[in-house]
């Protein structure tokens, strides 16, 4: 089987946004074993979405569209498929019923713009939208497989990997089953990785194996073709193995969707630990990510946000003077810092940060100078980093890196 991918948006032919979409599901298809030879990049006009269509079904037999399945008048990618292929759109009643219940909740009326986001061509096989309103849809004519598939890739992403990927998979005529393991890793760059890797990555063939990069993590996502859940799990063993005897230092977990703040918050509850903050350049961004999980308050109970050198004394008890000596970047106040908040909050586990976020520099420390400290029961010890980019970005890794290092000590207790 042979595929083309169809990214529907102007905002995409203007460079308003990357079309990253593409990307993620040339790499899905070539887990399965096909293949993507063309992509294309059409605007939000019907007549010239026509032609795309009518293009790629003259050299591929699997035709994915991407985007354009909205209530707005630009949406226009499933009235133009359906025109093309002869099929009239009707309501998909599990959908239809989504969107009654939405707009109960919002309090609004479905207007026809919004009723068109539960309709897929006739015949068609719904693709289940777990996140929004708009429902994909998979059907066959003129010997082609066509595809829809919602643009915002937090809907499109699971759509791809739950629903289209098991449907691509039956197609197969050897109908194998599929069986996929995600590695995540923290602190290695993507390039390196791969350069670790290079030799296992080009002598692929099953397992495949493919390297995703998002959110300054590397994710290596593993997939085996067997006639059972058994043999596909006894193909990913030993490439595992291999991995991991590589860069095994830089894994922190599986999964798709389990991110570092639920690794940790996880390894907590495993070890009835209990974990605290203190944080200056990071503004409480370290508490919040473990805010987000679900559950966290067994392990965290609070923590302390202190930008000021006299906020640092009085919460934390630091003495004053000993903070003025060695100044606010620095191993001192790291350390200081995560000491106090281990104390006062009575944890088994504290975090802390401390550097110059930028755009200018503090105490001749350039931005992106952080400090993090980790105290527990058996001693406290901090690091220095220097990480680059916007202070946003700084602010972001210095949050990665700090969950990354409770993750270490908490494995180590």
């Amino acid at each position: 089987m042979e595929a083309e991918i169809i990214a529907v948006g102007t905002e995409i032919l203007l460079g308003e946004i990357v079309n990253t979409n593409a990307s993620f599901v040339a790499k899905q298809l070539a887990t399965l074993g096909i293949t993507s030879h063309f992509q294309q990049v059409v605007g939000d006009n019907g007549e010239r979405l026509d032609d795309a269509i009518s293009l790629a079904q003259s050299r591929s037999d699997l035709v994915i569209l991407i985007g354009g399945l909205g209530p707005t008048p630009d949406d226009l990618t499933k009235q133009v498929l359906s025109a093309h292929i002869g099929k009239p759109l009707v309501v998909n009643f599990k959908a239809i019923d989504k969107l009654i219940k939405w707009g109960k909740q919002q309090q609004r009326e479905l207007t026809d713009n919004n009723r068109i986001q539960a309709m897929l061509p006739l015949d068609a096989t719904p693709l289940d939208n777990e996140i929004g309103l708009a429902v994909g849809a998979m059907t066959e004519a003129f010997d082609t497989q066509f595809v829809l598939l919602p643009g915002p890739p937090k809907e499109m992403e699971p759509m791809v990997i739950n629903q289209l990927v098991p449907r691509l998979l039956d197609l197969q005529a050897d109908h194998q089953i599929l069986v996929s393991r995600v590695l995540r890793f923290y602190g290695i760059g993507e390039s390196a990785l791969v350069t670790e890797l290079a030799d296992v990555i080009d002598g692929q063939d099953n397992p495949t194996i493919a390297s995703y990069v998002k959110d300054y993590e590397v994710t290596l996502r593993l997939t085996a073709r067997a006639d059972s859940d058994e043999a596909a799990l006894a193909l990913l063993a030993p490439m595992e193995e291999t991995i991991m005897g590589r860069v095994g230092e830089y894994f922190y977990g599986y999964g798709d969707h389990n991110s570092l703040a639920q690794t940790v918050v996880e390894a907590l509850k495993s070890k009835a630990m209990t974990i605290t903050a203190a944080e200056s350049l990071t503004a409480g961004a370290f508490q919040a990510a473990l805010g987000d999980v679900a559950g966290v308050s067994a392990v965290f109970n609070g923590g302390f946000v202190t930008y000021a050198e006299a906020t640092k004394a009085k919460f934390l008890g630091i003495n004053q003077v000993e903070l003025a000596e060695h100044g606010v970047v620095s191993e001192f106040t790291a350390k200081a810092m995560a000491t106090g908040a281990l104390n006062a909050a009575n944890a088994t586990l504290a975090i802390s940060f401390t550097g110059v976020a930028g755009p200018e520099e503090l105490e001749g420390q350039p931005a992106g100078t952080v400090w993090i400290g980790v105290a527990h029961s058996t001693g406290v010890s901090a690091q220095v980093f220097h990480f680059p980019g916007s202070r946003q970005d700084v602010r972001y890794r210095a949050v990665k890196q700090g969950l990354f290092m409770a993750l270490r000590a908490i494995q180590a207790h």
